[in-house]
């Protein structure tokens, strides 16, 4: 798929569109997630720092906050449909797969265009978004047929064609070709494809290693009969963040823990499977990563529960020291869920934590809860911000003007744009934040799908 983030973004707020997007953190640790290709030809890329690119696209150009439970509902979405024409898809992120139609057998290259056409119809009808195919009689020259066709295009690259098109390309088009192997190749003069294809076995080997160097050359010369199949079912459902500012305090860690527990919490009722198990992670300023796991007996999709756990799970800033990443997963993900009649007696699970230098640390019990306390409204009161705190790029309801998202808030004010997917640009009020009547909303209406589109699990 096209610039997904960005592409997504532009889709869902009409006003965006044929502007210069970049999606990503804002602070000055943040970095470049998306970028529009109307932003890609100022200059910006994919991780790139977000300062740097945000003045590359001044003064139309709009910087907006991730919104990863869109991004991935459409792309589910859209891959739904894919297999009702294509039943085996091994899909590499949420916007990139290979596919492998059957009936594309033995069919010319002109059949093979037609039908990319089609599938690239389907899409652009369904979901109003641009897709871009290779073709190739392997899964790597498909790869880069697929690159070569961005943005919004098709490209075979044929058998009897694929030594021309692929050797004048740099080495680095090869996937599997990262960096570290680049600089190597580079230094021995091996610049393009052609280059890597001609080199001696024993040459290829001693500058790559054995296994490495005899796959890349295969590919380079032509050779990959590796199958499209169904990638394994996760394991583990996360959602982390990186903090502008570091987390010193336990309020800053609950409102972190609750952030992303949430968003993880999302994505478990997406995947439609129940946890077992929470893991808190907590990387310092020092960059010490500190995981702390524990395991309930029975497994579960219960919000209240699983937060409840994950915010057990975390360490204190003033006794570990700052923060400036915090990240929740569930793991022993399990399609058969048996909830407990009295979780309040459940609590007595182990702490496992781990370091990132893999050696052993303290485990301690958590004791039985008996109180209100993390189950019941007190939570709500205590973590919960008595009037929300508005940013821009933030997903709201407006109880006349319906759903919107913030363009800019401060000096007392709030100025939100209200439209969605299918409303066309929206009008933008400015209200007094004291007095405006606003609340937070599900970033997923703004896409404008029926309920069972939007929070339909993965299996259906």
């Amino acid at each position: 798929m096209d610039a997904f983030f960005s592409s997504v973004e532009q889709l869902t707020r009409p006003t965006l569109r044929g502007r210069p997007v970049l999606v990503g953190g804002r602070s000055g640790r943040g970095v470049v997630a998306g970028a529009s290709y109307e932003a890609r030809a100022l200059g910006c890329h994919s991780a790139m720092p977000m300062h740097q690119a945000a003045r590359l696209i001044e003064p139309r150009g709009v910087v907006v906050p991730t919104r990863g439970v869109v991004y991935r509902t459409v792309s589910r979405r859209i891959f739904r449909l894919l297999r009702t024409y294509v039943p085996v898809i091994e899909q590499l992120s949420v916007d990139e797969a290979f596919l492998e139609p059957a009936e594309l057998r033995d069919c010319t290259g002109y059949e093979v265009l037609d039908y990319c056409e089609m599938l690239r119809k389907v899409v652009r009808d369904e979901i109003g978004l641009s897709l871009s195919f290779g073709a190739g009689v392997g899964k790597q020259y498909a790869k880069i047929g697929s690159g070569m066709a961005k943005p919004d295009g098709v490209q075979l690259i044929p058998a009897s064609r694929m030594h021309q098109i692929l050797r004048p390309l740099a080495v680095r088009a090869l996937w599997g070709v990262g960096p570290v192997s680049e600089a190597k190749l580079r230094h021995e003069d091996i610049l393009t494809i052609g280059d890597l294809a001609d080199l001696p076995e024993r040459d290829v080997t001693a500058i790559l290693g054995f296994s490495v160097g005899r796959q890349l050359q295969a590919l380079a010369r032509g050779f990959d009969d590796r199958l499209v199949h169904e990638r394994a079912i996760a394991k583990q459902i996360s959602a982390e963040s990186t903090y502008r500012i570091d987390i010193t305090d336990k309020a800053g860690i609950v409102a972190a823990i609750d952030e992303n527990g949430d968003d993880a919490h999302r994505r478990l009722l997406h995947d439609g499977r129940a946890a077992r198990t929470v893991t808190v992670k907590q990387k310092l300023v020092d960059m010490t990563i500190v995981s702390r796991s524990a395991t309930l007996p029975y497994a579960t999709t219960d919000l209240r529960t699983l937060l409840a756990l994950a915010h057990r799970l975390a360490l204190d800033p003033e006794q570990v020291g700052a923060c400036r990443l915090v990240g929740v997963s569930f793991s022993g993900l399990t399609s058969v869920q048996q909830e407990s009649l009295f979780p309040e007696l459940d609590w007595e699970v182990r702490i496992e934590e781990e370091r990132d230098d893999g050696a052993a640390a303290s485990s301690a019990f958590l004791p039985g809860t008996t109180g209100q306390g993390v189950y019941g409204s007190e939570r709500a009161l205590l973590h919960v911000p008595s009037r929300p705190c508005w940013s821009a790029g933030m997903d709201v309801l407006h109880p006349d003007y319906g759903f919107g998202w913030v363009q800019g808030a401060g000096q007392g004010k709030v100025t939100v744009r209200f439209e969605t997917r299918t409303t066309g640009p929206g009008r933008a009020r400015t209200f007094a934040e004291e007095t405006v009547d606003l609340a937070p909303a599900d970033p997923l209406l703004c896409l404008d799908w029926p309920e069972d589109e939007l929070y339909r699990p993965i299996e259906e």
